[in-house]
């Protein structure tokens, strides 16, 4: 059977589970849609967290960006990874005591304040769009190559997949489904690593092949480090950007996962508190699986991609070439007129263009491995985009009809909350289709942007919030505009307003606009401690509820009020 066969077969498979699952668990009230009952298993609900979690840019972008920048790429692991555990040890444990279903809940209460609620509900609306777009655009590659049709399509399929199950089953209905998408993602991305892995050091295990000898008796890194050395980049395990760059991207990464609004919301879905530390401890079992495959991927994709095409004929490059060629994700441009492919770092002279997002896709092709695991590492990377995407709507949904209607109408029926948020659903799908087809970056980019605004402006109220009781309104209403607007004002001039300042000699500190949300989150701390300190204490009662999260015993429901 060809690739397109095999393809079409698998992802069909995979895609009749999800929306049969999605039918089965149907969402019939609005607690059903939001926390899926509160009822999940800790198992169940860490598989669903983690394939949440590793959003198209874990699967699809991350081994890419190791791939391309080596040594450099590995703050998307460290980050990404360590932010899980500062979610289940400082935040998930106590939000879940609270007892409400949303962040913006929790600040709009902590912080007895309407204004603070409405804050909160635009930070989540500026994370859920930048996050989703990346997904979008990861949905859009993948439908490209496999449909062969042009990514713009692509992304429009994926809108109209995500839309029916996301829309239809609520929490409920997702976090089944994203059971059965981590169990199809994660088999998607071993398989081929343990082929390649065999293929070139002989280990079945990816993460030791990483270390292990290719077929002439070197290290598999020494041999990628003397080969892009050759061609005159830089070594693979060697890093480019500075020291303050590099800590400053992995703090804003790990503080933007612990205030990312689509996870937090996961800790809602087990019925006590003990059950979100234990989901929060099964999540990292299962994400760790793939973050720890990630590098071996990169290391082995890059390596077969540069054997398999740089010096060779342009009429000898291998067929994966010429497959990706029609998605413009590939492109090879002979400068010089000699027949001869040439990878270089000088663009001017570089006559081969591979888009980063494609590495993993590629690399079953790219390794000669068989048509069905090319299929299935497909339908790996739509369950890892289409999961993401999904959580990602529900927050978004949520956040128009419970935060915002719900706010202005408390009156409102069950039924039309759960009417308008299916609407604030469909309407998030076609703006997250728009900016898939016009990304303001590559995916793990993207997502990096989403990461750095959850940093600068949720994580400090939050973590002051349950922490500190002398914290009030005023500090974190102030201290949230600032991140947010630091942040955003920053990214917004490197990279769309004045590009070409982007590089390190003009930013603030060192700090890129991947990094600058730790700033910003400093920013913010400070503000929120500073106005704090010169506006009145919250209420007695705020403050007794502040002491009462902390004790661990107990668990509040999750209110519907």
């Amino acid at each position: 059977m060809e690739i397109l066969t095999w393809t079409y077969l698998l992802v069909g498979i995979s895609f009749a589970i999800y929306i049969g699952i999605a039918i089965w668990s149907r969402a019939g009230s609005t607690k059903e849609f939001y926390v899926a009952g509160g009822g999940v298993s800790p198992l169940a609900n860490g598989m669903a967290t983690a394939a949440d979690w590793m959003s198209a840019a874990s699967f699809i972008s991350m081994a890419g960006i190791i791939a391309f920048a080596g040594y450099d790429g590995s703050v998307y692991l460290m980050g990404w990874t360590g932010g899980y555990v500062l979610l289940a040890l400082l935040l998930a444990p106590y939000l879940r005591k609270f007892g409400k279903f949303t962040v913006p809940d929790f600040v709009g209460d902590r912080y007895y304040s309407k204004t603070a609620k409405i804050v909160a509900v635009i930070c989540a609306l500026f994370i859920s769009f930048t996050y989703v777009a990346g997904q979008m655009r990861g949905v859009g590659i993948v439908f490209s190559r496999y449909l062969e049709v042009p990514i713009e399509w692509g992304v429009v399929i994926g809108m109209c997949i995500v839309f029916f199950y996301a829309v239809l089953g609520g929490m409920k209905g997702i976090t089944y489904t994203q059971v059965a998408q981590y169990c199809v993602l994660i088999f998607a991305y071993m398989v081929p690593a343990i082929f390649i892995s065999m293929q070139l050091t002989g280990n079945p295990i990816p993460q030791l092949g990483l270390g292990g000898e290719v077929s002439d008796g070197t290290y598999l890194l020494d041999k990628l480090d003397g080969v892009l050395a050759d061609l005159g980049f830089a070594e693979y395990t060697s890093g480019r950007k500075g020291m303050m760059d590099m800590f400053m991207i992995t703090l804003a990464l790990m503080v933007g996962t612990a205030g990312l609004p689509h996870v937090i919301v996961r800790f809602f879905t087990v019925p006590k508190v003990k059950d979100a530390r234990l989901s929060a401890g099964y999540a990292l079992v299962f994400i760790a699986i793939l973050y720890t495959t990630a590098p071996a991927i990169a290391a082995f994709g890059i390596y077969n991609a540069i054997n398999s095409t740089s010096e060779k004929k342009v009429s000898d490059l291998p067929a994966w070439i010429s497959t990706w060629q029609k998605t413009d994700l590939i492109k090879v441009d002979d400068k010089n007129g000699d027949g001869i492919v040439q990878y270089l770092p000088d663009q001017e002279k570089n006559e081969l263009s591979i888009d980063r997002d494609i590495m993993v896709l590629a690399s079953p092709e790219i390794a000669e491995l068989p048509n069905w695991v090319v299929g299935l590492v497909a339908a790996g990377a739509m369950a890892a985009a289409l999961s993401t995407a999904a959580g990602l709507l529900l927050v978004i949904s949520t956040s128009v009809s419970r935060d915002l209607f719900k706010t202005f109408k408390p009156e409102i029926s069950e039924k039309k909350e759960l009417r308008i948020a299916r609407i604030a659903a469909a309407g998030a799908v076609i703006l997250a289709g728009y900016f898939g087809v016009n990304p303001p970056g590559f995916v793990a980019q993207v997502v990096a942007f989403a990461f750095g605004l959850a940093a600068a402006s949720f994580f400090p109220v939050i973590i002051m919030g349950i922490f500190s009781d002398r914290i009030n309104k005023e500090g974190a209403i102030a201290g949230m505009l600032t991140g947010l607007v630091f942040t955003l004002a920053y990214i917004i001039y490197f990279k769309f307003i004045s590009p070409e300042l982007n590089t390190a000699e003009n930013w603030w500190f060192g700090v890129s606009p991947e990094g600058i949300g730790s700033i910003g989150m400093i920013l913010n701390f400070l503000v929120c401690i500073l106005v704090s300190s010169f506006t009145p204490a919250p209420p007695q009662e705020v403050q007794e509820m502040v002491q009462d999260i902390r004790i661990p015993r107990g668990a509040g429901q999750a209110s519907d009020h």
